[in-house]
């Protein structure tokens, strides 16, 4: 991959090696994930140069995940540690493309001001399971109610008014408090902020996306080509830049059915430093959203126009609308590279540990695909 002095390429850095590392590893065979057996030696190795004495039990795989194989496990006679942890492993490749480092770091900047599971140990490169993991707590609760029709996490969940009523406010608060981090001052050495120039947020995420799709596509899409162009011509700038979450929804939080409370937000890979509006967009796709007696609800929480008020309410921060609508397009249009370019190569090429959910999941492109002609089509909302 050339990328030198190319403009399609300016993004942050660590994302212009994970790129070149995915094309790469295209080239290898197929993926055989690790079993049972294979997981629980490598972590009693792991753990008798860290933690002498300590005893690795209950090793189970975790059901779901497209992107990580993820086992949990405990530690017994470990003193402090002693617990239950989930181990969060990349394949040779996932529905997209992420770094175990930049999960460390973010998921330690949040402790304390957003629930989300509190992360130990890091193998980065790979040398202690073979492939990036990290090792972090678990985190009791269910992403779904018990009675909830069985579908893909987080896609049309119904919650239900009672839990609905227990889980939106949280679900704010949580969002708000994630937006109002100082990441300026935090350790997170892997995230490069995009401020040199206001419009870098739009850009630096838009080549992403971008250069993904270019190397995963299976076939042309005229109106991801149309879609492309359009957000080249109406990037926004971007006033203030937030720590955002990336994939921020029902579906990626637990909570106690009983209670309501939301114990941790999950799935941290996506987050970046850019523009709440990115973070916004994502939650108001109706992808995620449910429609009971014709009413819409963003995640089975708010009305659309409900969540922006709230938001804006809660924030003290203004959701401009033509800034909403190019990153509501952008979420359509890398909704279809996720689904149907990024899960569907992976499969193909039988390199992650779920081929067949990839391949369900890319049954989301014409959905994805419909909603971004509706949206280009309609226009910023007033």
């Amino acid at each position: 991959m050339n990328i030198t002095h190319d403009p399609e390429w300016e993004m942050e850095p660590i994302y212009q090696t994970l790129l070149a590392q995915r094309a790469e590893r295209r080239k290898l065979p197929a993926y055989t994930p690790s079993s049972i057996g294979q997981i629980s030696g490598l972590l009693t190795t792991f753990f008798a140069q860290r933690l002498p004495g300590a005893k690795v039990g209950s090793v189970a795989s975790m059901v779901g995940g497209a992107s990580k194989e993820q086992f949990v496990f405990s530690l017994d006679d470990a003193g402090p540690a002693t617990g239950r942890y989930v181990m969060r492993k990349d394949p040779l490749e996932g529905i997209t493309e992420t770094s175990r480092r930049r999960e460390f770091e973010v998921l330690n900047t949040v402790q304390g001001i957003v629930p989300a599971p509190k992360v130990f140990w890091i193998d980065d490169d790979g040398t202690s399971f073979g492939r990036p993991a990290v090792i972090m707590s678990f985190a009791p609760g269910v992403t779904k109610p018990s009675v909830a029709v069985q579908k893909v996490s987080g896609l049309g969940t119904i919650l239900g008014e009672q839990l609905r009523s227990k889980l939106r406010g949280q679900f704010m608060d949580n969002l708000v408090a994630l937006h109002a981090i100082n990441w300026r001052k935090a350790d997170m050495p892997s995230f490069a902020p995009p401020d040199g120039h206001p419009k870098h947020a739009a850009l630096w995420s838009l080549n992403f996306w971008r250069q993904l799709w270019r190397l995963d596509r299976l076939e042309h899409i005229p109106i991801m080509s149309y879609a492309e162009q359009w957000m080249d011509d109406n990037l926004p700038g971007c006033d203030e830049l937030v720590l955002t979450h990336g994939d921020y929804r029902t579906g990626n939080y637990l909570f106690d059915e009983t209670s309501g409370k939301i114990n941790a937000m999950l799935d941290w890979e996506l987050a970046r430093i850019g523009d709440y509006h990115e973070d916004i967009a994502w939650i108001l796709m109706r992808l995620f959203a449910t429609f009971e007696d014709g009413v819409f609800r963003a995640n089975d929480l708010y009305g659309h126009e409900e969540f922006i008020v709230a938001y804006e309410s809660a924030s003290g921060r203004k959701v401009n609308r033509k800034t909403l609508h190019f990153y509501e397009v952008m979420c359509a249009w890398k909704m279809y590279i996720i689904c149907a370019a990024n899960g569907m190569s992976a499969a193909r090429a039988q390199h992650n540990h779920q081929d067949v959910l990839l391949t369900f999941t890319a049954a989301v492109g014409p959905l994805a695909t419909f909603d971004l002609c509706r949206l280009l089509k309609q226009g910023a909302r007033e």
